[in-house]
């Protein structure tokens, strides 16, 4: 087994995974720290380091609201469950699961993004364990990246300073793990030519922003977007401004924080920063900067203008239905109107007045029409690299009865469902299993499709086209239970892609 590896900046040492053929190494630096002048920058590069560096622990989450102290939130439930985690500014490490026994092994390689709406989250939830994945011959590697205020920030003095780099700080840090991955990755067995990169929530959008940026050419060669799929057509989580409002956001904190200049704000205490973005309630995300990001990753993808590569997107069937309950008819009639304009009163009139469908699965059928949008815009654009679709609809238990909530289905691709406190059974652990397999083939080949553990074939997954729209259903029920009519669907899509 590889116990230690030389990274190009010193030799690190893992220790065994509680399946000993596995090596875990936690807390491996992949950038300098963010402190100081470095806050508000770019990543820089790590420093070298003499001797063996012992990678046993997770480093400090990112700066955030301290986890696990709301009881009532299902996530605190789930796995936010330590309000003693360390936290700190010093955050930019990565962590690497790998089942190689040499270096010359060349293993498929996933580098994992988290979510949490970019305020959020963190590489260590125990449901990103990634030993289960590297049972199926996989180098795993999670990567930190700065959030909220401190990853997203724009301010004129930052741009002033680096123009090159102005903002967007969180997903230069997922690149930059990523990259360092690229560097380093073949010391413990994976293949730097063969690597999938992949999120959920937050962190899938952060893989459309990946996607489309155009410093990433030939970074990685696969990639896959969990319940991290929203256009501007069908309503996006995020607010869409432009870089000048944000910036001016920016100029705005800091008088709120008493200081008038980058300089004096790179003194703050880092959890001063953070309760005084708490208490000003602002929000900074992704941001069109002309270098990371060039236009809107969302209408990037429409257009043809993303890595032309194999893709996996998916979301539950139950996707935000908490936080976004179903419309009114008056509302959804309303998003028609300004999705459609000229084209809606054909549309409406399919209905005949009745918006019942719509209102009940409103959400869910803006995502899949979405998805067969891209579809179809990749069509056009001569995209053919394949899609895979999935929804994710199994009975899961628990005394609060949450449907399939966004994020469930993480203890499932991970294989982790031993960690969760729910009682799930015998046809859950199948479905995880099978499922990690789906995956775990992705990542090697760009086709999911193959062997069960027991050397059946798994079920077909077949690509999903605009002309086809196949899509696999990972669930209790071999319907959707909520959908637009197949030729409503496509009478919206085709209108609103002309």
């Amino acid at each position: 087994m590889i116990r230690k590896a030389k990274t190009e900046n010193g030799w690190v040492e893992g220790i065994p995974a509680a399946d000993p053929r596995i090596t875990a190494f936690k807390g491996i630096p992949f950038a300098a720290p963010p402190v100081g002048e470095n806050r508000w920058r770019a990543p820089q590069k790590a420093a070298d380091w003499e001797g063996v560096r012992k990678c046993y622990a997770f480093a400090p989450i990112a700066m955030q609201k301290t986890p696990g102290l709301d009881p009532d939130n299902i996530y605190t439930r789930e796995w936010n469950v330590d309000p003693e985690i360390p936290m700190s500014e010093d955050c930019l490490y990565l962590n690497v699961w790998t089942p190689a026994k040499r270096e010359d092994e060349k293993l498929p390689v996933y580098v994992w993004y988290f979510g949490g709406a970019l305020i959020e989250g963190n590489p260590s939830e125990m449901e990103f364990d990634g030993e289960r994945l590297a049972r199926r011959g996989i180098v795993v590697v999670t990567v930190n990246y700065r959030l909220n205020v401190f990853g997203f920030l724009t301010h004129p003095e930052i741009r002033a300073e680096a123009p090159d780099a102005p903002a967007n700080f969180g997903h230069l840090d997922q690149q930059a793990g990523t990259r360092w991955v690229k560097r380093n990755i073949a010391a413990f067995g994976g293949d730097p030519a063969n690597i999938t990169i992949g999120g959920q929530s937050a962190g899938g959008m952060s893989v459309w922003a990946q996607l489309t940026s155009p410093q990433n050419e030939g970074l990685f060669q696969k990639a896959i977007i969990m319940s991290g799929l929203y256009t501007t057509l069908y309503g996006n989580v995020f607010p869409q401004r432009t870089y000048e409002q944000i910036e001016q956001e920016g100029v705005k904190f800091f008088e709120f924080m008493g200081v008038h200049s980058l300089a004096e704000a790179r003194k703050l205490d880092a959890f001063y920063i953070r309760d005084k973005y708490a208490e000003y309630g602002g929000f900074w995300g992704t941001v069109d900067d002309g270098k990371f990001q060039v236009g809107n990753y969302l209408d990037n993808v429409m257009q043809g203008k993303r890595m032309r590569i194999p893709l996996m997107v998916g979301r539950t069937s139950d996707e935000f239905k908490d936080q976004f309950p179903g419309e009114t008819p008056e509302e959804i009639e309303e998003v028609i109107r300004r999705c459609l304009k000229d084209k809606a009163e054909e549309y409406l009139a399919l209905f005949n007045g009745d918006v019942k469908a719509a209102q009940e699965g409103s959400l869910q059928s803006r995502i899949d029409i979405a998805f067969r949008s891209i579809a179809k815009k990749d069509a056009e654009h001569g995209i053919t690299a394949p899609l895979y679709y999935y929804v994710f609809d199994p009975e899961i238990p628990g005394w609060d009865h949450p449907g399939t909530f966004h994020s469930c289905d993480l203890w499932f691709f991970f294989e982790t469902l031993a960690k969760c406190w729910r009682p799930y059974k015998g046809k859950h652990y199948d479905l995880a299993r099978q499922m990690c397999n789906y995956w775990a083939n992705f990542m090697r080949s760009g086709d999911p499709n193959g062997k069960d553990a027991d050397g059946s074939d798994l079920p077909l997954w077949k690509p999903f086209t605009h002309a086809e729209p196949n899509s696999i259903w990972f669930g209790d029920t071999a319907q959707p239970k909520l959908d637009l009519p197949g030729s409503v669907m496509k009478l919206f899509v085709d209108k609103c892609t002309e």
